[in-house]
């Protein structure tokens, strides 16, 4: 992601391959938030972070005093602090509804990219969650195509969540048969978005070259 050129007072660390990482990127873009985007490796984080987040986890946004090391908390945070545009819908129940939908990508999509894409899943499980995460897809594809974004007219923090997955399809090895096409012109509406372009890692790009 390119860090924005005027003087920022927030630092985002981030794992320039983790799909976490990459959906707060998304919104930090989105909001056109001047942050300075600093790519550490997991397994040999600076000791800055460990200085400033008890997990020495990343992602870990850093606004002056305050450190956040959650990437949903992030991504409200951030929907709060820079109100324009807005990414959750105004009305409690519908925000309630968005955060549900966010809970279960988490519980249904996400579980499953971390086994696929762990280096250290052995060969049957990352098959087992490969066709699993396959199948979760296909299963809601339709929902794909009744609206321009996930369940909403407007680009919202569920979009975000489910961008950087579709993004990392081809790099986990998934194909989506002709009856997901639904859910392959959703991906390509928001992969053409500028804040998602601004996104992507270096590392992210080459998984699409």
């Amino acid at each position: 992601m390119a860090v924005v050129a005027k003087k920022s007072s927030m630092i985002f660390f981030s794992n320039p391959v983790d799909h976490y990482c990459h959906r707060v990127r998304i919104v930090l873009a989105e909001k056109g938030v001047a942050v300075n985007v600093q790519n550490a490796n997991p397994d040999n984080p600076p000791q800055e972070l460990s200085d400033l987040n008890p997990y020495n986890s990343l992602p870990t946004l850093v606004d002056r005093e305050l450190v956040l090391y959650e990437p949903n908390v992030m991504m409200e945070y951030l929907d709060e602090r820079f109100p324009h545009p807005p990414l959750l819908p105004v009305y409690p129940v519908s925000r309630a509804q968005s955060r549900l939908m966010i809970h279960r990508i988490q519980k249904d999509w996400c579980a499953l990219v971390d086994i696929i894409l762990d280096p250290k899943t052995k060969e049957t499980p990352t098959n087992r969650a490969r066709k699993a995460l396959r199948e979760s897809l296909m299963a809601v594809a339709p929902i794909f195509a009744e609206k321009p974004f996930f369940m909403s007219d407007e680009f919202t923090l569920v979009d975000c969540c489910t961008a950087p997955i579709l993004w990392r399809l081809p790099a986990m090895d998934i194909e989506l048969p002709k009856q997901g096409e639904a859910i392959v012109n959703y991906a390509e509406r928001l992969f053409e978005r500028e804040s998602f372009q601004n996104s992507l890692s270096e590392i992210e790009r080459e998984m699409r070259e």
